[in-house]
């Protein structure tokens, strides 16, 4: 590495760094005033509000690095056009873009970064956000459960009920497990007063249960009644019976994987947010890349009345990212594009809006200006 290169890393990373704080002191101060009435109802501890935090530290992080990319990028660029240190670099024989390279390092960095807490850890913060404030509020931690849940296994004709699934001890009550043929006719079925899982054997232990053989035509052919009874030769645990009910926008990748997996059966509008949020997980995180060539050649000018368009120019494109990524997300949960367009598409859109713009710049051209009715 040259010493241009360290020298530009060090322009971009000092304000980075204090971009990035200032985004994660910001959140904080909001989310303390939203959140402080439930703090100090629940009477709250110190120990208490220090593990809420560190638990929603990955969804602060996804949000504030590609801002907090945006913001240096352009406070540093324009820094070095301001004072000529960019003209002078052209003028050593450089390239916009060998200029550049080191910064499209780091935003390749930050992207993977981004792609280890958007893989598992930020959507679980963001969805146990809500759950993790209201125990806060009422000073004790209340059970996660669903009522009245039934689940259709349609590959193996299986149909299971609870009249209460606990996903905390991954328990269910007053279960009912009805097994069909191919024809549709119940065959067996299992009842219980309660019934837990042991992964390590894949048995369902059924308590106070209650089991009934039947031929097609509904004649009964066995009863038996145990105190306690395991199953044996099921595919499905509790989080697959539970998952039909689980929102895709909390679901990390694993558990995006599996749902898709376990529940390939189901109608695919059904499936759509599923895969829609797959996809973009891996998109998401690659905006911390891919802004680095539209910042870049909006942050380097070469006069003084350049800077607050070339600023404007970014923010205008970036926030544009961020509104369509939102709409084609929609679209896409909604089945009315394939998942993988809802989320790449605007992520490739946005990359050759910056080759363009990163080409313009190299090429000596100027760039779009924003012109507002009234003010010009």
């Amino acid at each position: 590495m040259s010493i241009l290169d360290r020298y530009v890393l060090k322009k971009f990373l000092v304000p980075f760094t204090y971009c990035f704080l200032g985004f994660v002191g910001i959140w904080f101060i909001f989310d303390l005033a939203d959140n402080l009435q439930d703090f100090i109802q629940g009477q709250a501890t110190f120990e208490v509000l220090l593990g809420y935090y560190a638990s929603q530290v990955p969804e602060i992080i996804v949000i504030a690095l590609p801002l907090g990319t945006l913001l240096a990028l352009l406070y540093a660029l324009s820094a070095m056009s301001r004072a000529n240190e960019i003209i002078s670099m052209l003028g050593a024989g450089r390239s916009v873009v060998r200029i550049l390279i080191p910064l499209m390092l780091v935003g390749l960095v930050l992207s993977g970064v981004n792609a280890y807490f958007n893989y598992e850890s930020a959507p679980q913060a963001t969805g146990m956000k809500k759950t993790v404030v209201g125990d806060i509020k009422r000073g004790k931690k209340k059970e996660r459960a669903i009522s009245g849940h039934l689940f259709k296994n349609r590959e193996e004709h299986r149909v299971w009920y609870a009249a209460r699934l606990n996903l905390d001890t991954e328990t269910m009550q007053d279960l009912q497990i009805i097994q069909q043929d191919a024809n549709g006719h119940i065959r067996e079925q299992w009842y219980a007063s309660l019934a837990s899982y042991d992964p390590t054997s894949a048995t369902w232990n059924l308590q106070n249960a209650r089991h009934v053989v039947m031929e097609p035509n509904g004649d009964i052919v066995k009863t038996e009644m145990l105190e306690r009874m395991p199953v044996e030769g099921f595919s499905e645990t509790p989080w697959r019976v539970a998952s039909s009910r689980m929102n895709a926008d909390y679901l990390s990748v694993p558990e995006l994987r599996d749902y898709l997996k376990y529940n390939s059966d189901f109608p695919e509008t059904r499936l759509a947010p599923y895969r829609t949020h797959l996809y973009y997980r891996w998109a998401l995180p690659m905006v911390c890349f891919l802004v680095v060539f539209v910042a870049a050649p909006c942050g380097i000018v070469y006069s003084r009345r350049g800077v607050l368009g070339g600023v404007a120019l970014a923010i205008t494109v970036f926030f544009a990212l961020v509104l369509t990524s939102n709409l084609f997300v929609a679209l896409g949960k909604g089945s009315r594009v394939s998942p993988f367009v809802a989320a790449w598409g605007p992520m490739i859109a946005f990359f050759a809006v910056g080759l363009y713009l990163l080409w313009m710049r190299s090429t000596n051209r100027d760039l779009p200006r924003l012109r507002i009715p009234g003010l010009s």
